[in-house]
């Protein structure tokens, strides 16, 4: 009986790994590739791999080489040791801190993993593929990018010499499967009753600010909350980068441009609001407010643009009508601040609260109406929170819906459009 021959190491898979990928790109028709289909060069690629592989002295099995086999296919045709990850429906952000650590989200809780770069060349080989893909460039006279893969996941790089350990990556991943109302209800993310609401809301053409951190929900909110929009209605999206997915089709989809590698033809938000004006909107989206456009979209939504949405980053709903006060300041216009909180006051009808707890899940915190001014405060009040009891052993939080037991000002707008709310709804006793 001949010998077992032992497995390879780790170390002896990647010089392998590394040596058959180089012979196999001197050997490959570039060329042709870009002539031929996906599942073609596949085969191609297989066929070439398995003599590079019989040629090497390494000895290894049958699940040896088709593992080799799919890591330098990954090499040539995706992102490298990234592409297990970004197959798996389960994983919300990548991560890269430096080549030799990455981390994901799964269900709103960060775990390490045993993927690795060879190095930092090799990890920016796979930045420099993902952003030459869109026209931009990454290097020390640029180093930080904003990019987006094919399937719409967000990319963000950030090397040397800001980023002091080496470079970085981070994929914001956005799921295949479309979440939904009904999959809001049965995660508890929120009620059936507050989902009831806010779909009266936005029907009644309420301008809408939905406030959170980052990775707490936003996006997936608003596009939940997008789907009760008429499909009569024209709707025009604005965005940074296009996260939204709305079902309608009459929709306009904008997207603001980076300046290119001389600094020049970089087109903002602001000037995509102050375009979209022009365009007879009856819903503007604005994907997140972060700059001096705040003021062009308050202006918006109180001279007739009414049932408009956004999102902004912010620890509450105090905290939101604070940062969106700051951003219209970054305008310039030296507009006073009792001016400003008039504007904010008249143009916001409500502002829904998302978060991400300690245990990953997301929930709608707080439900906050703007009811007016007193003196030159903005007043609120909340109509539903979630009220946190506890954590259990296992890390989960314990917690409960509640109404506040105060009807909103809106219901009766809401009642004019002919949206009847449950009687009772707003009690304090019920708890859906």
């Amino acid at each position: 009986m001949s010998p077992v021959a032992p497995p390879i190491t780790r170390t002896d898979f990647g010089a392998v790994k590394i040596a058959i990928h180089r012979k196999l790109i001197q050997k490959l028709n570039l060329d042709r590739l870009t002539e031929i289909n996906r599942e073609e060069v596949r085969r191609e690629v297989g066929h070439i791999l398995e003599a590079l592989v019989v040629g090497e002295s390494t000895p290894m099995n049958l699940q040896e080489r088709e593992r080799l086999a799919q890591e330098v296919l990954d090499e040539v045709f995706g992102l490298g040791p990234l592409e297990p990850l970004l197959a798996d429906p389960t994983v919300s952000d990548i991560l890269v801190n430096t080549y030799k650590r990455v981390y994901v989200e799964r269900k709103g809780m960060l775990e390490q993993t045993a993927i690795q770069f060879r190095d930092d060349a090799h990890l920016m080989s796979i930045i420099d593929r993902i952003v030459s893909s869109i026209g931009r460039r990454i290097d020390e006279s640029s180093p930080m990018v904003d990019a987006r893969l094919a399937d719409g996941s967000r990319v963000n790089a950030i090397i040397p010499p800001l980023a002091v350990d080496g470079p970085c990556l981070s994929i914001r991943r956005f799921g295949h499967e479309r979440v939904n109302a009904n999959d809001m209800v049965n995660n508890h993310t929120l009620t059936p009753n507050m989902l009831d609401l806010l779909r009266g809301c936005v029907k009644a053409r309420l301008n809408i600010l939905v406030s959170g951190g980052t990775g707490a929900g936003k996006t997936t909110l608003l596009n939940v909350l997008s789907s009760n929009i008429s499909s009569r209605e024209r709707i025009v999206t604005i965005e940074d980068a296009a996260e939204l997915q709305l079902n309608q089709e009459h929709i306009v989809r904008l997207e603001t441009r980076p300046a290119n590698i001389e600094g020049k033809g970089a087109v903002h938000q602001r000037q995509l609001l102050i375009n979209s004006l022009r365009m007879r909107p009856d819903r503007i989206i604005v994907g997140e407010v972060r700059g001096e456009e705040a003021l062009d979209m308050l202006q918006a939504m109180n001279t007739g643009h009414d049932g408009s949405l956004t999102t902004i980053h912010a620890n509450s709903p105090r905290d939101a009508l604070s940062r969106l006060e700051t951003m219209v300041a970054m305008a310039n216009l030296s507009i006073p601040d009792s001016a400003i909180r008039r504007q904010i006051s008249s143009a916001v009808d409500l502002v829904v609260q998302v978060s991400r707890l300690s245990d990953g899940t997301r929930k709608v915190i707080c439900i906050s109406e703007i009811t007016g001014m007193e003196g030159d405060v903005v007043t609120m009040q909340d109509i539903f929170v979630f009220r946190k009891r506890g954590i259990r052993e296992n890390g989960e939080v314990i917690g409960e819906f509640l109404p506040t037991g105060i009807r909103p000002r809106f219901a009766e707008r809401l009642l004019v459009t002919g949206i009847q709310l449950p009687i009772g709804m707003f009690e304090m006793s019920r708890i859906h």
